[in-house]
């Protein structure tokens, strides 16, 4: 088990999009098995690569036993009109939660491991985890989808959590189009 440390909220890596993966070899087994190793070890439902300060675009997922995976180089579209408004956490904003609204269905595609194609469809918990962890991927955070007076509230939350550096939080709009705008 190879457990590698989390980025925190602050950290330029956690605002840098991430590049494509190009090589499906060793390397990429080894960042997919630390992502793996460092969301369980943490209790996460998902962790990306950005997150353990690798800026490239895979992430692991863990929701349940039949409900586990990676992808590589993920894309997503919704399925439905229909949306979903709850509590979210990130591991690198350690033991806060804010409530979020996310689409209610997805489906995400991507590659494995041997860069083969995968599409992972999911609703409730795996849909917010595939946009939460796609997000990091772009360089957003969840912080970015919340209401103007939620956010403030998390920020001011933040700037109070044992572990916040007291760095100046930045907030950026999604370059996905979410709710008919950005952010």
């Amino acid at each position: 088990m190879t457990v590698q440390p989390i980025r925190l909220f602050g950290d330029p890596v956690l605002r840098t999009p991430a590049a494509e993966v190009v090589d499906f070899d060793k390397e990429l087994r080894i960042l997919v098995k630390d992502l793996f190793d460092t969301m369980k070890e943490q209790g996460g439902a998902g962790l990306a690569a950005p997150q353990i300060g690798v800026g490239l675009r895979v992430f692991t997922y863990h929701i349940s036993d039949d409900q586990h995976g990676h992808l590589v180089n993920p894309t997503w579209n919704v399925l439905g009109e229909g949306y979903q408004e709850g509590p979210e956490g990130c591991l690198s904003i350690p033991g806060l939660a804010w409530d979020c609204r996310r689409h209610e269905h997805v489906v995400a595609t991507g590659w494995n491991l041997d860069g083969e194609p995968v599409t992972v469809e999911g609703t409730e918990k795996l849909a917010r985890c595939i946009q939460h962890e796609t997000d990091h991927l772009d360089g957003v955070l969840f912080l970015d989808r919340l209401d103007a007076a939620t956010r403030k509230q998390a920020l001011k939350e933040i700037r109070q959590a044992e572990w916040f550096d007291g760095g100046l939080p930045v907030v950026k709009q999604s370059p996905h189009a979410l709710f008919g705008g950005n952010g």
